[in-house]
């Protein structure tokens, strides 16, 4: 960087122990100011930002005037694979080394590098330069203002802690769990709940998590927030009018809606939303299966029971297919013997759809008790050959591969395999996880590893999903993230499925766009304006499935 004459803040400080102070006191004052650089000396600190050169006295800002010399990079002392390609900035502390640049920040623990770029982390990417302060947190002045990076030891108990507020201070609208919109960029007091396509397949991810979390500490709470959304899941269906077919979501009268198909319910007082696909009917099943085992009192059974009855008995009388109130199939709902065996679009969906109607089925029968679905469940196997159809239900092909058909395939599976205890089909089903996850394993994704480790004898190491559960940023609005040019990495020859410039390897959660588990891992570039927050029910629901069947302490 060379020599250079920039503006600056100083504060003359009676001792060390001051540098916090001044450059939480700069952070503050200047937060979207150009800051050129930053530096300790003994007895105080210093800061240059913007055009302005100052001193601060404690009291009053006096202009003045002074130079510094940039630290020079030195990079042949880098680790192998530094993310960023024009490091101008290089502090060295211990066996840690921060680099600073055009394209953001990166740090190296003494293993492998960690990369920091994007409004999650910088007000600007522009890196001029950092100080390392002595409690090992990272000051980094950016075109666009001062970040400050600390580095907090926490439990994953703690960070549990912290997303389960976060879910009841900003996701949870008549019980219904999502993500929320922000009024202002990155401003949470600006939350604004609303409607979601999938609202029923999200809320019961999170029934699903209060559940685990119920078993494994017996904590009322965690018992009576599961119950509070199972009642908003229990609401989509009764809203619609039509036993067994539950809504996408619903709002009151008045309340904005959004796009697609919204039905007023006969007392005026309620809008629900239709074309309801699987997505909604795996997540209902998924969720009402773990809440019938850990958590439902012997009132709530009976609830769930009747649930269960009106939704199956729904989808079976309608052969096969889940049917709207125009009196045709939805869009997705569709597990008829017919249209799988399509060499058109049932074709792609055969695997899948099987598998998510087996797996409703048997967690029907072991809910009801109900022979009849024991025997409906039997009839699409032996005539139709649907347990064989789930073995090659994971279509890994370029541009074809579906994240979120593997979200359905897994919370499909978990269900199927805690009850299925033949022999022979069990080992059909096994067959087809261990095909499914062998692909997925790369991503690193906690909730398949779980539900694919509860299922089998011997399972696989679990460091890597932990490792996630680690990554995972507290911080979940959805900033833009653009990992393209990164010398790091490599981009995929093929696209994905919506177009989407994909990497050949996921990389760390807290370096990629923040997504739920049915968002593509691979993509470059991603999130948004920072106008929305995700909900933290998908890590919850993996951290407390992990508790509950002991793959975490």
């Amino acid at each position: 960087m060379g020599m250079r004459t920039v503006g600056f803040v100083a504060l003359l400080a009676a001792c060390a122990s001051a540098e916090e102070t001044f450059l939480q006191e700069v952070s503050a004052r200047v937060p979207h100011a150009a800051v050129q650089h930053v530096r300790a000396h003994e007895g105080g600190a210093l800061a240059w930002i913007g055009d302005g050169v100052f001193q601060f006295d404690g009291s009053a800002w006096t202009p003045i005037k002074a130079e510094l010399t940039a630290p020079q990079p030195r990079p042949e002392t880098l680790p192998k694979k530094c993310p960023l390609r024009d490091p101008r900035v290089q502090v060295e502390v211990g066996d840690r080394i921060w680099v600073g640049g055009p394209e953001g920040a990166a740090w190296h623990d003494g293993k492998r590098w960690h990369f920091r770029a994007g409004r999650r982390w910088l007000p600007d990417d522009r890196v001029n330069d950092i100080h390392v302060a002595g409690d090992g947190s990272a000051w980094i002045a950016t075109e666009g203002g001062l970040a400050h990076i600390e580095f907090k030891e926490m439990a994953l108990s703690e960070k549990a802690a912290v997303f389960e507020k976060q879910v009841r201070d900003r996701h949870v609208r008549y019980g219904l769990v999502t993500g929320c919109g922000l009024g202002e960029p990155g401003d949470l007091s600006t939350s604004i709940t609303g409607t979601d396509d999938n609202d029923g397949l999200w809320t019961g991810m999170y029934v699903a998590a209060e559940c685990f979390r119920y078993a494994v500490t017996k904590d009322e709470e965690a018992r009576r927030f599961a119950d509070e959304s199972f009642d908003a899941m229990e609401k989509l269906e009764a809203l619609t009018g039509i036993p067994g077919f539950p809504a996408r979501s619903f709002v009151k009268k008045g309340e904005p809606t959004g796009g697609g198909e919204w039905h007023p319910t006969a007392d005026g007082e309620w809008i629900w939303k239709g074309d309801t696909s699987s997505d909604e009917i795996v997540g209902h099943f998924f969720a009402f299966s773990i809440y019938y085992d850990l958590c439902a009192d012997d009132g709530r059974k009976e609830r769930v029971r009747a649930l269960v009855r009106r939704t199956m008995d729904h989808i079976i009388e309608h052969d096969w297919y889940l049917v709207d109130l125009d009196g045709k199939p939805t869009d997705w709902g569709k597990w008829n013997p017919k249209y799988l065996s399509r060499l058109t679009e049932g074709f792609f969906a055969r695997g899948l759809q099987s598998l998510e109607v087996l797996s409703h089925l048997k967690a029907a029968y072991h809910i009801t008790g109900d022979e009849k679905y024991q025997r409906a469940y039997r009839e699409l196997i032996d005539e139709h050959g649907y347990a064989r159809n789930t073995i090659r239900q994971k279509i890994d092909l370029p541009r074809i591969t579906n994240h979120s058909d593997d979200e359905l395939a897994f919370l499909s599976y978990y269900p199927l395999l805690q009850y299925e205890k033949d022999e022979e089909l069990r080992g059909i089903y096994l067959e087809s996880i261990e095909r499914s996850w062998k692909v997925e394993a790369p991503e690193r994704c906690p909730l398949w590893d779980y539900i694919y480790a509860s299922a089998v004898d011997e399972p696989p190491s679990l460091a890597s999903a932990e490792r996630t559960l680690r990554e995972i940023p507290l911080d979940l609005v959805e900033w833009k993230v653009d990992n393209g040019g990164r010398p790091d990495v490599k981009k995929a020859l093929f696209n994905g499925r919506h177009d989407e410039p994909q990497l050949t390897r996921v990389l760390p959660a807290d370096e990629r766009p923040i997504m739920k588990w049915n968002g593509n891992p691979y993509k470059i570039e991603g999130g948004g304006n920072g106008r929305g927050e995700e909900a933290a029910t998908y890590w919850l629901l993996p951290y407390w499935m992990g508790r509950h069947h002991r793959f975490l302490d």
